[in-house]
């Protein structure tokens, strides 16, 4: 899991590249959840917390861009 400072010194692509690899995490945990036991079940909430970080720093931008 990322710190937010260490999110917002990455590049647009590669925040977006995150993205999709934590979502996908998150479905796989989901999946798995349903079908059998997790070990960890604390993973499905740090990476609904990670996808919101992400996507909370990827709004400010677009909101910064659209500023200027």
């Amino acid at each position: 899991m990322s710190k937010p400072a260490e999110l917002r010194e990455k590049s647009t692509e590669q925040l977006e590249f995150s993205l999709r690899e934590t979502q996908e995490q998150l479905f796989r945990l989901r999946f798995q959840s349903a079908t059998e036991k997790l070990d960890a079940p604390s993973n499905l909430r740090k990476f609904r917390r990670e996808i919101a970080r992400i996507k909370t720093i990827l709004q400010q931008r677009v909101v910064a861009d659209q500023a200027k």
